[in-house]
């Protein structure tokens, strides 16, 4: 009963108010009230896609207007359109008419009642394009946005040489869209004027950081005196491409991805390297060197080694199970800064011999030292050595073409010894290294010599002595290689008799004393 009553008041209220509830139920298809506005725009008996419509052209009509970004001493100016400027609460005139025609009938009818007697205006709210903002103050405007710059380091005549790192001003994109686009909606057709919101940065890299780098956490030398020009090369060249590389606290550093691509356009020339169990020529050939003498570095400097191959035969520039192979992705040496400080790593050639050296903080304490010590564990003969012949060499040449590796199995112990006391002993290697035969090419059999004939009366003269075949002339193969003859000349033909001398016919005198 009470709810009648109450349903009726409100119904009296609404004639006396000369409003139909029909009619605000039907408002959608009567167009919109009168007194609803957006942007100074009256939106009164437009439908709901005319007033967004106009809205729109509103909005469209303010994409000219100058934004004035302030950084510092530094301001940036640039129109609306630059700034991707577009209206973000286009369901606000949904928003409206829901009110209107939806829900709790005296908050409808009070809503009609204000709009009627003092009007509405509709928020246009306006908002800013972040990327094309972060665009503008990065590129278009030339640096008003000034980035941190990291520290660098170089080695100078045995003397570290730091270039000093910067802080960055940075624009919080984010932020100062947000303060754009707020200035905007409140501003209306008015000047828009934005401090941009900016923070400072810091470089990943400092100054200070770099100065830790003093001491000198491991070296190791290998030599090369035996190789070749090429050889030389290549590791002159991928030192090169190491040498003076920074490593942060965890930051790994891979020798294939320094040294690749193994292209005579990236310096490198063709030498032996293994493949296969044999020693053929390829480009870059010796840079598994380079990978050994990096990692017996990483040993003495106790750096983590995340990735590590022996070779498939025996080197002879370091003892076994303390090489490193390079062959593509496959077989690679990776080293990684354990420590809490950055490294620095320098390699170069001298006279003949690669060093790499590891500088840094040293952390460990001075009564402490590492050995590492190679154990052979057995050995596999290679065999008899493989014969192959080859018809363009003289009869009895024998020519080495790659020389035999005996097999191994061995292991790699660290040991850690404090005031000259073993107190670790680990085992960080078992490698094995396969035994590989000796290739020599052959000349041809010498032919079957030819039986000589019956004797017969001396003869007074005998043609000249037929020498041997001349050797192939040989050359400096490289060690361990060496091309030539070594099996003796065949002997020379045996000498064939002249045949017997006919005597002339008598002469019709008598014949003299005998000649």
């Amino acid at each position: 009963m009470k709810n009648r009553i109450w349903k009726n008041k409100i119904l009296m209220l609404c004639l006396a108010g000369g409003f139909s509830i029909g009619a605000g139920m039907n408002a959608e298809a009567a167009g919109l009230p009168d007194g609803l506005r957006a942007g100074g725009q009256e939106l009164g008996g437009l439908s709901r896609e005319e007033a967004e419509g106009k809205i729109q052209e509103y909005v469209d009509s303010l994409q000219g207007r100058v934004i004035t970004i302030e950084m510092g001493d530094r301001t940036l100016e640039a129109a609306s359109a630059d700034l991707g400027v577009y209206w973000s609460n286009k369901d606000v005139v949904d928003e409206a008419v829901a009110e209107l025609t939806e829900g709790n009938l005296l908050k409808r009818y009070k809503a009609l009642t204000d709009l009627k007697q003092e009007g509405e205006e509709l928020p246009v709210q306006l908002s800013v394009d972040e990327e094309k903002l972060t665009a503008l103050v990065t590129e278009s405007m030339g640096g008003l946005d000034s980035g941190p710059k990291n520290a660098s380091i170089t080695r100078e005549n045995g003397e570290f040489v730091i270039t000093p790192s910067e802080k960055g001003l940075a624009v919080d994109a984010a932020a100062t869209a947000e303060a754009i686009s707020r200035a905007l909606t409140e501003a209306g057709d008015g000047a828009v004027t934005v401090e941009a919101a900016v923070t400072e940065a810091d470089p990943a890299i400092t100054t200070e950081m770099l100065a830790t780098i003093q001491d000198v956490l491991g070296t190791f030398t290998t030599d090369f005196s035996t190789s070749g020009w090429a050889r030389a090369k290549n590791l002159e060249v991928g030192a090169q491409k190491i040498n003076g590389r920074v490593l942060m606290p965890g930051e790994t550093l891979s020798g294939y991805e320094c040294l690749q691509p193994f292209t005579k356009a990236n310096g490198y020339e063709s030498a032996a390297s293994y493949e296969n169990g044999q020693v053929v020529d390829s480009i870059g050939g010796g840079v598994c060197q380079i990978a050994t003498t990096m990692y017996n570095m990483a040993l003495e400097a106790e750096l983590e080694i995340t990735q590590r191959q022996n070779h498939s035969m025996i080197v002879t520039y370091v003892k076994p199970s303390m090489d490193a192979a390079i062959a593509g992705t496959y077989k690679d040496i990776k080293i990684t800064n354990n420590y809490s400080t950055p490294i620095y790593v320098e390699a170069y050639t001298s006279g003949r011999k690669l060093t790499f050296t590891c500088y840094g903080q040293e952390t460990r304490p001075a009564n402490r030292e590492v050995e590492y010590i190679s154990e052979t564990l057995g050995r596999t003969d290679p065999g008899a050595p493989i014969e192959k012949v080859n018809n363009s060499l003289a009869p009895g040449t024998r020519r080495k073409i790659s020389s035999g590796h005996t097999g191994l199995r061995s292991r790699l112990w660290k040991v850690v010894k404090v005031d000259g006391v073993e107190t670790e002993r680990t085992l960080l290697n078992t490698d094995t290294y396969n035994a590989s035969k000796a290739i020599y090419e052959v000349g041809p059999a010498a032919p079957a010599e030819t039986p000589a004939p019956a004797e017969t009366a001396p003869a007074e003269t005998a043609p000249a002595e037929t020498s041997a075949p001349a050797p192939v002339e040989g050359v400096d193969g490289g060690p361990g290689v060496s091309i030539g003859p070594e099996a003796a000349p065949s002997a020379a033909p045996a000498e064939t008799p002249a045949p017997a001398e006919v005597p002339a016919p008598a002469p019709e005198v008598p014949a003299g004393p005998a000649a």
